[in-house]
């Protein structure tokens, strides 16, 4: 157990951290009931979680190298687990949005250190099944999350879906004490705090203004101060990154074309594949009735698909030119979308499966494929600050992809309940109360089905059609690189496993660590 001890605390917290990302989208239902949340609530819940991992990969992952990685993850550990038992507790929304905030940077902390211990802990023969274990493990958790959150969801509330974390974080935090090594990075130079603190404030700016512009009105004081917010703190954060040492990210770095188009796929890829399933499942659960078990199992196909996608051709995938994959599986993830609309009407469940299953299929072929395409698009000596640039822009395209399709979705609700003035009066407070998952009084049935389905459609058809612009973009951006990508295998980012288990290109400690996400 004691050669094991290391990939067991390590695999742990990335599962724990990963399934956090989906376990809580079939509980948003009943978590809107539960405390009285509405559905611009309901989306902080997710988005609190991913513009916190956003905004502190590149900041913790350069703590870590200066104060000792081992300390960065344990202090993680504790962090998640108080912060899980916060959100299991949590007496309202606004408690809990903050919790997830919290929780989300102990995550953060963890999978910004999780690489370079695994690869400090293990050498030859073991660093490659440490590194394949621990890639399929990151896998089953970004997998099983909707599937383990229906099924604590439906048999023990929705609080357990948070309070489960405890067990497995105390556990991971005794083994990392007694297992993982301690180490440094050269701690040279001085953290980019403005830089940092810029880009957060920028990222949660944009995405406020994105989530109140929908229910408040562009023109309103929050909205028009959100969306300047953001531009001020945006255009701070490029004037610090130009100015610092030792910048979070290098801007020169986006001179090149291939690398832009790397972190664009990243961003697009989140944001088209994965922002529309928690208003998949307010369909599934507060329109079709569907339990939050059955919920989960209908957002299986997707998952599935990408496993077997990834596990069984990811290494043909990365010897091709590296716009084939990334282009192409974004091209797929947008059929998949378009294929996912659900015809206004008697549509069940049934009618989503082949768009996820299609969709799948091109998570598949993106994820094997991208974390290596980043490090392939810099010089040997910045893969660490390409791979942790990919994650941030993973990240941050998902929380902007919840908040500008959840507008979509506000939008489409109100615009199809418009048309019945006599059974809806106030058209707009009748779409916040179906975005969150309540029954508007005197809407037949017929009427609230065919309106979520028609407002769903167009969520659908937005996500489908930015896949598509993406795809189109990454791949000019890609042209010019005919050459395949990094012949070495990736490693896992935000769940995808490796195209085998051997470790990241990085040459040095530092550069594998924040590979995996500083």
């Amino acid at each position: 157990m004691r050669k094991w001890g290391p990939l067991v605390a390590v695999g742990l917290g990335v599962f724990m951290l990963l399934t956090d990302v989906s376990i809580v989208i079939v509980a948003l239902p009943d978590i809107g009931a539960g405390l009285d949340m509405g559905f611009d609530g309901l989306q902080w819940v997710l988005d609190g979680y991913a513009l916190a991992l956003a905004a502190l990969l590149l900041g913790l992952g350069a703590l870590a190298d200066r104060v000792g990685r081992r300390r960065v993850y344990t202090a993680g550990l504790a962090v998640f687990a108080l912060a899980s038992l916060a959100c299991g507790l949590a007496p309202d929304g606004a408690a809990l949005v903050v919790a997830r905030i919290v929780q989300a940077g102990g995550g953060a902390a963890m999978f910004a250190t999780a690489m370079a211990l695994l690869n400090l802990a293990y050498r030859g023969r073991d660093r490659a099944v440490a590194f394949g274990v621990w890639g399929a493990v990151s896998g089953a958790g970004a997998a099983v999350g909707p599937v383990a959150g229906g099924l604590l969801t439906e048999y023990l509330g929705w609080r357990w879906v948070f309070l489960v974390n405890l067990p497995v974080a105390l556990a991971g935090l005794v083994l990392a004490r007694r297992t993982l090594p301690e180490s440094r990075g050269s701690g040279d130079g001085r953290l980019d705090l403005p830089g940092a603190a810029a880009f957060t404030l920028a990222a949660g700016a944009a995405v406020l203004a994105l989530i109140r512009g929908g229910t408040d009105g562009w023109g309103s004081p929050a909205v028009l101060g959100a969306g300047a917010t953001a531009v001020l703190a945006l255009a701070a954060f490029l004037l610090a990154e130009r100015r610092a040492p030792h910048p979070l990210l290098d801007l020169a770095l986006f001179r090149r074309p291939a690398f832009t188009g790397v972190m664009l796929c990243g961003a697009v890829y989140s944001a088209a594949a994965f922002s529309s399933l928690p208003y998949i499942s307010l369909w599934l659960q507060s329109v079709l009735g569907l339990g939050p078990m059955a919920a989960g199992l209908t957002l299986l196909p997707m998952s599935a698909a990408a496993l077997l996608v990834s596990a069984l051709t990811g290494r043909r995938l990365a010897a091709l030119p590296t716009a084939v994959p990334l282009a192409g599986g974004l091209a797929v993830i947008g059929l998949g979308g378009l294929l996912q609309t659900v015809p206004a009407g008697p549509s069940g469940w049934a009618a989503l499966l082949p768009g996820l299953a299609l969709s799948g299929l091109g998570v598949g072929a993106v994820s094997p494929v991208l974390a290596s395409a980043a490090m392939a698009a810099v010089p040997p000596e910045l893969g660490g600050t390409a791979g942790g640039a990919l994650n941030t822009f993973r990240q941050l395209g998902q929380a902007l992809g919840i908040a500008l399709l959840g507008l979509v979705l506000h939008r489409g609700l109100r615009d199809a309940l418009a048309g019945h003035p006599d059974t809806v009066p106030d058209p707009d407070a009748a779409a916040r109360a179906l975005g969150a998952g309540r029954a508007v009084p005197g809407l037949p049935g017929d009427r609230l089905r065919t309106a979520f389905a028609t407002a769903l459609d167009h969520t659908l058809l937005a996500g489908g059609l930015t896949a598509l612009a993406g795809a189109a973009l990454v791949a000019a951006l890609l042209r010019r690189r005919p050459e395949p990508a990094n012949p070495e295998p990736a490693h896992p980012v935000d769940g995808h496993p490796p195209v085998d288990g051997r470790p990241p290109a990085p040459a040095d400690a530092a550069a594998r660590h924040r590979a995996a996400g500083s």
